[in-house]
């Protein structure tokens, strides 16, 4: 049975899917209608956050979005339908909106391939059998910790002053500009213009990258670790190389994984807390502009959605899976 034919088939309607919460119907007590439950089960402290924390404001948001809010002393604040012009205020007046959200995804689409690759090679590295590979990995999950809480703000401009402090150090002693001396090797290597800026942008944004792929690495050594040692077995008995293996069998077996970990990526540098677009946004919200800020809110909702879209498009499409 083909992949297409199998999903078909494994697809739930809406009335089946109800029905397996029913105690009185007949597929209540079967297998798959228990997984459902579960599964259920596992989302439910979620759906009852959002409805009760976050269906509220969420509304009240996209209110706000399509009305002018003027502020009235001793009662709160005064809302008057204005349809669309905010988001119209927001995409063709605000000189800055526009600019930062181009620059943001621009930077987040780099980094966030970027960061699933390194990702992903990192995993591969410390699935390997080695000396102090759980010391190993308990180094790589550190960025996770240090990313939290306060800690990101102090430590970024602690780690980045030492490193220009080193990089100033380096070029005092030996008269070599570093970053100066690869630009100019790449630059007589041939590499093209658009090439070399979003490989030196990614050199930029290393410290995010590697501070933004713990939580991959973790999900990709899930999967890793998830994969039987008798197919590596089989292929070396037929006389794979290990470059072989690794596209036939690593590769495919861990590819579900990208959508996750794409999808969690995207969603984690949109979010960044130096981020312009944020920082932007949040400015507004201080000048009192509060419909104007939330309709920009709501679109830099909309484009983060729509990149989840992109990815899960191109992922679903491109990758190759097992079937089992």
């Amino acid at each position: 049975m083909s992949r297409k034919k199998r999903d078909r088939n494994e697809r739930w309607s809406l009335s089946e899917s109800v029905s397996a919460l029913i105690p009185i119907n007949e597929n209540y007590d079967t297998m798959r209608s228990r997984n459902a439950r579960t599964g259920v089960l596992f989302v439910l402290p979620f759906i009852l956050g959002f409805l009760i924390f976050m269906l509220k404001p969420m509304i009240q948001s996209v209110w706000m979005s399509l009305n002018k809010v003027v502020l009235v002393p001793g009662q709160g604040y005064q809302l008057t339908w204005n349809n669309f012009e905010n988001y119209k205020y927001a995409m063709g007046v605000d000189p800055y909106f526009n600019q930062y959200l181009v620059e943001e995804v621009g930077r987040m689409a780099v980094n966030a391939i970027a960061t699933l690759v390194l990702a992903f090679v990192v995993a591969v590295i410390l699935n390997q059998k080695f000396k102090g590979r759980t010391v190993a990995r308990a180094i790589f999950f550190l960025p996770v910790i240090l990313a939290s809480g306060v800690l990101p703000g102090v430590e970024s401009q602690l780690t980045y002053n030492m490193l220009q402090g080193v990089s100033d150090e380096i070029a005092a002693q030996s008269g070599i500009n570093i970053s100066g001396a690869l630009q100019d090797l790449l630059m007589v290597s041939g590499v093209g213009s658009g090439v070399f800026d979003v490989l030196f942008q990614m050199i930029d944004a290393i410290y995010d990258i590697v501070m933004a792929s713990g939580i991959q690495i973790i999900v990709f050594l899930s999967g890793l670790s998830a994969i039987s040692p008798s197919l590596y077995e089989a292929a070396d008995v037929e006389g794979c190389t290990a470059w072989e293996a690794f596209w036939k069998i690593t590769f495919p077996m861990v590819s579900p994984l990208l959508l996750v970990n794409a999808i969690y990526t995207i969603i984690d540098f949109f979010m960044k807390n130096n981020n312009k677009v944020m920082e932007w946004i949040n400015t507004q919200f201080t000048r009192t502009r509060y419909g104007e800020s939330t309709a920009e809110s709501w679109i830099y909702f909309g484009v983060a959605l729509a990149f989840i879209g992109i990815a899960s498009f191109i992922i679903n499409r491109v990758v190759k899976q097992y079937d089992t």
